[in-house]
């Protein structure tokens, strides 16, 4: 049986106010809870009985199907759900010369974000740098929408004018225009920063001068009337696979 106060605690863990004050964050779902806990020791575990046999776990706080629904951000839960220590990112270094990173500056859907943690981890891109107004990525809905991929991509909030104007001359900042360069036809290099922009103003200005090389993902054919853009998570999905493609 689950305690009120656990249940008061992982219920308040939705707000991110909550998560910093208590270091912690809801990871729900058999596949999104194995995969964190490759990575990291879960502090609570709430799951059935079922869910702690198959996976040989001794039981932590055992709760039936109807109790786990009552507590759960999910409209169908999973038979598990645990409370995982907020990473730190102190001690990760970026090294935009020598990897490829994406830079979301002011993303704001949680499907959307979680989606693009989704495609970093498969491209094998280690690191996203977020502007401080970008969705939190350990919100329930972006944690689900990883769907097990935020245990393998470090997420990192800052202020991306500092950091890119930190970053050595040589590196290449790309950012998706509507008057950039066709992304297939010009170099692209297997290291950089690849900047993603809002869903619906794209790069900021401040954030937009600072890109070195303008891209654009063509629609086809060429000049028909078409959508006025690409959702932002299938816009870095491209953009992703065709430097991936090139090296």
């Amino acid at each position: 049986m689950i305690s009120k106060n656990l249940i008061k605690l992982i219920r308040s863990l939705e707000l991110k106010k909550y998560r910093k004050k208590e270091g912690l964050f809801v990871a729900e779902g058999v596949k999104v809870v194995a995969d964190l806990m490759e990575v990291y020791k879960p502090e609570r575990i709430i799951a059935t009985e079922r869910w702690y046999s198959d996976n040989g776990i001794a039981q932590d706080v055992t709760v039936t199907d109807d109790e786990l629904r009552k507590v759960s951000f999910l409209q169908h839960p999973q038979q598990v759900m645990a409370l995982f220590r907020l990473p730190s990112a102190e001690n990760i270094h970026i090294d935009a010369t020598q990897e490829l990173i994406l830079m979301l500056d002011g993303v704001q859907d949680p499907g959307n974000m979680g989606t693009i943690i989704r495609i970093a981890d498969w491209f094998g891109i280690q690191n996203i740098v977020c502007s401080e107004d970008t969705v939190d990525a350990f919100a329930p809905k972006v944690v689900q929408a990883t769907m097990g991929s935020i245990a393998r991509v470090n997420i990192i909030y800052n202020n991306i004018e500092e950091f890119l104007d930190k970053q050595p001359k040589e590196t290449k900042v790309y950012g998706t225009f509507l008057d950039g360069s066709n992304i297939y036809k010009v170099e692209l290099t297997d290291s950089g920063i690849i900047i993603m922009g809002n869903e619906g103003k794209g790069i900021s200005d401040t954030v937009a001068q600072r890109v070195t090389n303008k891209l654009l993902i063509p629609n086809f054919p060429e000049g028909r009337p078409t959508a006025d853009s690409l959702n932002v998570a299938i816009a870095t999905a491209i953009t992703c696979a065709e430097f991936r493609r090139r090296h």
